[in-house]
């Protein structure tokens, strides 16, 4: 499978998600708005996803994938399977023990994770509570991780790119019918969120079995294989989790402030992660076997080549979209989310956030496409290092504007250390000869620029002048106002990229039909 058909499937995949993702945010908003109950859910749903990205699907993903396809293709497929399933026993094993002391420590850490809670009569239980439910999804998430890297090292990337609308499906679910038999609808989605990691788990458990490669438990053994696999997930951890470090930080802060902060924090991240979600998250699962496979056959020249127009392809997606988030976030937020508890305010104050947080995309899409670079070549090692920087500056940026853009501030500084990360990643690969902007990229660049403003400025003129009547309008009329935003947005766009010559669909069909 070419690396942009697999792009293409796990993109396709994502979006879908995306799309399920957008009901059950729209069903939240409702049920929950931006009050103390919709705080604690949110804490308890980002405490999992924090260390899922941190030690599984990132670290593990970004130590174990090279190894995999190393020993597949110099010692065959048997030699893989068996160090896959010495592997998944010894994740088993350290997800398990993880997860128990953290169920037991479950006060402490929601005290270190949100200290503005702390004493606050409604959101720390309920926190405490919600996370304990929400905590042993991290185990089977994690699992599932392993058996989606297997998958991806095989050129199988349906399955797993599937997975996150499982678990939508199930707490959209969850949310229409469990709430009426539970204390508040908080509690219907943490235990929604935990079977649908037990879901995920068995989906992808499945496919491997299809797949030939039955994964059996054995007895954990430290061998040279499995050292080396964690000598190169310690630093990953770091690494890969990079940008969600940084959002645990302004959440931290964000519990600081008066109550609503965490959950503006929250609906604005949901937008801006649809085009890393969609975009980044797809280069990067294609990318990184990709480019393991090109090394391991000793083919720098075709992973310079790869790497190049990865990044092409993110910018070609994320540019455009960075913009009009800048131009249109009131819209976008009022309509999506403006309904039940989820009030004017509250839009004015999310929208707010998602114009800073729509300043660092380029950044977050970037960096998981020049991350695989580095774990393709066995160095998780650097991206720790730039990733500490980042965080710092995160931290320092954060710390600076809390007091003057409260909740604001904190997007903001996450934007910049976005950036600021993918800034380094690119230096240090440059300095070391691993990778080279080629005049293709360099000239596209600035045309995909180009294309994006004069998408910005059909944006602003419909959002001043023709829209206005439209918004105040009913549900239909102000979907229909969004409908046409987005769709003359991307026509604008396109079509301002192919007359300026930052895309030809005859390149991509080309690259699609490669085997």
């Amino acid at each position: 499978m070419s690396l942009f058909r697999a792009i293409a499937t796990v993109g396709g995949l994502t979006m879908v998600s995306r799309v399920a993702g957008f009901v059950r945010d729209l069903l939240i908003a409702r049920y929950l708005g931006a009050g103390p109950i919709a705080d604690a859910f949110f804490v308890s749903l980002r405490l999992p996803n924090f260390f899922r990205s941190l030690f599984a699907e990132g670290a593990f993903t970004a130590g174990f994938l090279p190894l995999f396809s190393r020993t597949e293709a110099r010692e065959g497929r048997a030699a893989a399977q068996h160090f896959a399933e010495r592997a998944l026993s010894l994740l088993l094993v350290s997800t398990f023990a993880f997860t128990l002391l953290a169920q037991i420590a479950m006060p402490l850490v929601i005290l270190f994770l949100a200290p503005g809670f702390a004493g606050d009569p409604l959101r720390f239980p309920l926190s405490v509570t919600l996370t304990t439910i929400t905590f042993p999804y991290l185990l089977f998430i994690s699992l599932a991780a392993l058996y989606g890297a297997v998958l991806n090292c095989l050129g199988r990337f349906f399955s797993m790119a599937a997975t996150p609308i499982l678990l939508n499906l199930v707490m959209i679910a969850g949310m229409l019918w469990l709430t009426p038999h539970m204390p508040n609808a908080g509690y219907a989605l943490a235990w929604s969120t935990l079977v649908g990691g037990i879901l995920q788990f068995l989906w992808l458990a499945w496919d491997v079995h299809r797949a030939g490669l039955s994964l059996r438990l054995r007895r954990p053994v430290i061998n040279d294989k499995v050292r080396r696999l964690f000598r190169l997930i310690l630093p990953a951890a770091i690494g890969a989790g990079a940008t969600q470090v940084n959002l645990v930080v302004g959440l931290i802060l964000a519990s600081l402030l008066p109550a609503g902060a965490v959950s503006y924090l929250f609906y604005a991240d949901r937008i801006n992660q649809l085009t890393v979600g969609v975009v980044g998250t797809a280069i990067a699962t294609a990318l990184l076997p990709t480019l393991s496979t090109q090394l391991a056959h000793g083919n720098d020249k075709a992973a310079m080549y790869t790497q190049n127009r990865a990044m092409e392809f993110g910018l070609l997606l994320s540019l455009p979209a960075s913009i009009a988030l800048l131009v249109i976030p009131f819209p976008i937020i009022s309509i999506l989310f403006q309904r039940g508890e989820f009030d004017l305010a509250t839009a004015h104050a999310t929208s707010d956030a998602l114009f800073a947080y729509a300043l660092g995309l380029p950044g977050f899409v970037l960096s998981r496409t020049l991350t695989p670079s580095f774990h393709a070549r066995q160095d998780t090692r650097t991206p720790v290092q730039i990733a500490a920087v980042s965080i710092v500056v995160n931290i320092g940026i954060s710390v600076a504007l809390l007091n003057v853009l409260e909740h604001v501030g904190l997007a903001l500084a996450t934007a910049m250390a976005a950036n600021m990360n993918t800034l380094l990643l690119m230096l240090v690969l440059y300095r070391r000869g691993l990778w080279q902007a080629d005049e293709r990229l360099k000239r596209r660049s600035l045309l995909i620029l180009l294309a994006s403003i004069g998408m910005a400025i059909m944006l602003f003129l419909l959002d001043r002048f023709a829209l206005p009547g439209w918004y105040a309008g009913g549900f239909w009329q102000r979907s229909a106002a969004l409908a046409v935003l987005i769709g003359a947005g991307m026509a604008v766009f396109l079509a301002c990229a192919m007359l300026l010559g930052a895309t030809r669909p005859s390149e991509w069909k080309a690259i699609l039909r490669r085997s």
